[in-house]
């Protein structure tokens, strides 16, 4: 599904990403200083990220997005449905790995790319939608909110690498 904005002359393309935009993505999570995860754009480091994407393209549960603005790539997202047992045998639905490039923020890219995801999960019949933000990101954490999304749990990680 492709949608468009109000961010630009012809506004915002939010996309299915292709094999052809994984350096661009790669280059929006190395350029984030604020709890990032040690991503690089060094090319040796190419290899893995080309695999991660082969992966996500090929789980039918998996979905790697971005906002395309003018041509560029201008922001991320991936969205995952989890089938579960609570809520009745309900599906999550889970957005990861907002990113919208630095010099692009507070131009609605990041809305125009949650409202997107939100609409995927509706029409997967989703029973909630579910994101995780870094603790540091205060003002990503009011944007969620005035998105509709509310403070609910508390996240645990266990990095293994």
């Amino acid at each position: 599904m492709v949608t468009g904005g109000e961010t630009g002359a012809e506004g915002p393309l939010i996309r299915i990403a292709e094999r052809r935009d994984v350096e661009a993505i790669v280059s929006l999570f190395a350029a984030d200083g604020e709890g990032g995860h040690g991503d690089t754009t060094d090319p040796n480091a190419a290899g893995a990220y080309l695999a991660a994407f082969e992966r996500i393209s090929r789980s039918p549960n998996d979905t790697l997005y971005v906002a395309e603005l003018d041509g560029e790539v201008v922001g991320t997202f991936q969205t995952t449905l989890i089938p579960g047992m609570p809520g009745r045998g309900g599906t999550s639905f889970q957005i990861e790995a907002v990113q919208t490039r630095k010099d692009m923020r507070s131009r609605g890219i990041g809305a125009l790319m949650i409202t997107h995801a939100v609409g995927e999960a509706k029409a997967a019949d989703a029973r909630l939608v579910q994101l995780m933000s870094n603790a540091v990101r205060e003002r990503a954490h009011g944007f969620y909110e005035r998105l509709g999304f509310a403070k609910s749990h508390v996240g645990f990680k266990m990095k293994l690498k």
